[in-house]
């Protein structure tokens, strides 16, 4: 009974050294003479789509058969974020579902990092092109619903409604293109 007591009292030493060194800097970090902030390393992490909203001007600037707006990505998170590259967007019916291809890249701007403070917004321009420059069989026009965008770097998306004529088919031509995230 006493080599039990003996063996119990010294894993229990053993298991709470082990977690004073697995907790100290948690306590550290959290404890009132430390500040807390989003990213110790001093590197500004990515934007996250929750923390995003993101919208659309519809004020359009129509030219050659496409139709330009800005796409607004405004950073709520509480911390500065980053964005860099292009976002993947699509159209969407009713139900949320794509409807024909996604956006295709448009160049330039070339991609580049942008710097988010919290309230900021960075904005990338998304053409629509109209659906009567195509040929009906290739295009199958319809309405859409709205565009699903994805933040650049992200796999969590965020709804845009906004109805729009469209291409419908699947490898269609693409009726959407959107340019790099820019300040």
């Amino acid at each position: 009974m006493k080599r039990f007591t003996h063996n119990a009292r010294r894993i229990t030493a053993v298991a709470a050294v082990v977690g004073a060194f697995i907790l100290a800097p948690a306590i550290a970090r959290a404890s009132a003479g430390s500040p807390a902030r989003p990213y110790a390393n001093g590197i500004t992490p990515l934007c996250q789509t929750p923390g995003l909203v993101i919208w659309l001007d519809t004020t359009g600037n129509g030219a050659a058969g496409t139709t330009f707006y800005e796409l607004h990505f405004t950073n709520l998170s509480g911390h500065a974020c980053t964005l860099n590259g292009f976002p993947f967007l699509f159209a969407v019916n009713l139900a949320g579902h794509q409807v024909g291809p996604r956006a295709v890249f448009r160049r330039p701007p070339t991609p580049h990092l942008v710097t988010l403070a919290n309230g900021k917004t960075a904005i990338a321009v998304l053409g629509i092109v109209d659906t009567g420059v195509f040929s009906r069989s290739a295009c199958r026009p319809v309405t859409a619903a709205g565009l699903r965008v994805f933040p650049p770097n992200q796999t969590r998306s965020k709804l845009v409604p906004f109805p729009f004529g469209t291409c419908s088919r699947p490898h269609g031509p693409a009726s959407l293109n959107v340019g790099a995230v820019t300040r």
